[in-house]
C-alpha cells in the first residue's frame, strides 16, 4: 500500500510541472519531466569513475570551479549543464553512481561515458569505456526496471518518455579515437571520407531507432565540432597555429549527413517523433576564429596540458593549470572550458537559439 501511495504522488508531481511549465513559459520551472544524456566525455559527469577506465577526470584539477572533480572533463560546468539550467531542470545523475536510484532519476539520467563512439570498438585503447550500444542497453534497462516501478501504468511512463527531453552527444571519438589513429584501428585503412561517414550514420540511425522504440521522441542530436582545432590535433602536425583543415573536413562529412539525410528521414519516419540538429560546428569554429568576438584570449593552447599547445599530453593529477581560465577556449588537450560550453549551450537551449534547427532545445521542451 505504501509503494501504490508513493507511486501515485510521484505521478501527481510529475503532471504538476508539466502543466506548470507550459503555463509560465520559464526556465524557473522544468519546461520537460526529465532530460536522459547519451554521449562521451563532452558531456560524461561522472560515469567513467566506476569503470576500468584510463579515460577519467575524477582528479584535481578537473572541476576547479565545479568545487570539486567530479568527473566532468572540464574545469567546471558541461554544455547539457547549462542546457538543464536553461531548461529549468537540475543536474542529471551519473548512471553508474550507486546513488541514482528512486525519486532521484526522475528528472533525467546521464548516460555518457567518456572515450565511447557510435561504433562499439571505438576507444578501445582507453580500455573501459560504454560505447552508445551499451548506453542504449542500459537505459533500456532503467526503462523496465527503475522506472517502470516508478509510474502506475505504462501509459503514464509512456506520456513522462514521450515528454522528455534525450541529448545525444556522440561521435567525435570516433574521429579521433579511431579514425585518426591508423597505428591502432583499421578504420582508416578500410574506409575513406564519405565510406567512414556513411558507416557512422547508418549504424547511428539503427541506435536512433532503438532509442524510440524504448520511448524517447523528442531527440537532440548534437553534431561533431570542429576537431582539427583542438590541442591534441595540433600538436600533431607541425605548421602554423591554424587549425587542420583535413580533420575538419573529414567530420563534415558525419554533421552533412546527420543533418541534411538522416534527420529528415528520421522525422518523416517515425510517427510522433522530434529530432532537433545542433550545429555546434558552427559556433565553436567561430569561437576559435573570432575568440575576442566572445571574451578569449587564447583560442589554441590548453589551459591545462604538456608539449605543443598543451594538447601532447593532457591535464595531468595536481598540475597547476593556467589562472585565466575563462579568456581560454580549450581546458584540455581535447576538451573546452566551462565559458566555452556555456555560450554552446546558450547557442541552442535558449530562446531565440539560432545554432539548432528545426527549432531551439527550448522550444522542443515545450512542445
Amino acid at each position: 500500500m505504501e509503494r501504490f501511495v508513493s507511486v501515485i504522488l510521484l505521478s501527481l508531481m510529475f503532471t504538476g510541472f508539466l502543466v506548470a511549465g507550459a503555463e509560465e513559459g520559464q526556465s524557473s520551472t522544468p519546461l520537460a519531466p526529465a532530460m536522459f544524456i547519451f554521449g562521451d566525455s563532452l558531456i560524461d559527469d561522472g560515469n567513467n569513475n566506476f569503470i576500468p577506465s584510463l579515460a577519467r577526470a575524477n582528479y584535481q584539477p578537473y572541476g576547479i570551479d565545479f568545487g570539486f572533480p567530479s568527473g566532468r572533463f572540464c574545469n567546471g560546468l558541461t554544455v547539457v549543464d547549462y542546457g538543464a539550467q536553461l531548461l529549468g531542470l537540475p543536474f542529471t545523475p551519473p548512471y553508474l553512481s550507486p546513488t541514482s536510484k528512486g525519486a532521484k532519476i526522475l528528472t533525467g539520467i546521464n548516460y555518457a561515458s567518456a572515450a565511447a563512439g557510435i561504433l562499439d570498438e571505438t576507444g578501445k585503447h582507453y580500455g573501459g569505456r560504454v560505447s552508445f550500444n551499451g548506453q542504449l542497453a542500459l537505459f533500456e534497462k532503467t526503462v523496465a526496471l527503475d522506472l517502470g516501478l516508478l509510474f502506475p501504468n505504462q501509459e503514464a511512463l509512456n506520456q513522462y518518455l514521450s515528454k522528455s527531453i534525450f541529448v545525444i552527444n556522440v561521435g567525435s571519438n570516433d574521429y579521433i579515437n579511431n579514425y585518426l589513429l591508423p597505428k591502432i584501428y583499421a578504420s582508416p585503412h578500410v574506409y575513406n571520407r564519405e565510406a567512414f561517414a556513411d558507416l557512422l550514420i547508418s549504424t547511428y540511425s539503427l541506435q536512433l531507432s532503438k532509442l524510440y522504440k524504448l520511448g524517447a521522441r523528442k531527440m537532440l542530436l548534437v553534431g561533431i565540432g570542429a576537431l582539427g582545432c583542438i590541442p591534441s590535433q595540433l600538436a600533431m602536425v607541425n605548421g602554423n597555429d591554424s587549425c587542420v583543415e583535413r580533420v575538419n573536413y573529414l567530420v563534415s562529412a558525419f554533421n552533412e549527413r546527420l543533418q541534411q539525410k538522416l534527420i529528415p528521414s528520421l522525422n518523416s519516419s517515425l510517427p510522433g517523433s522530434y529530432f532537433v540538429y545542433h550545429d555546434v560546428y558552427s559556433v565553436f569554429s567561430d569561437i576559435v576564429h573570432n575568440p575576442s568576438k566572445y571574451g578569449f584570449t587564447v583560442a589554441n593552447k590548453a589551459c591545462c596540458g604538456n608539449g605543443r599547445y598543451g594538447g601532447t599530453v593532457s591535464c595531468l593529477p595536481m598540475q597547476v593549470p593556467c589562472l585565466n581560465r575563462d579568456e581560454y577556449v580549450f581546458w584540455d588537450s581535447f576538451h573546452p572550458t566551462q565559458a566555452v560550453n556555456a555560450i554552446v549551450a546558450r547557442s541552442c537551449y535558449s530562446q531565440g537559439a539560432t545554432n539548432c534547427h528545426p527549432f531551439s532545445a527550448y522550444e522542443l521542451a515545450k512542445i
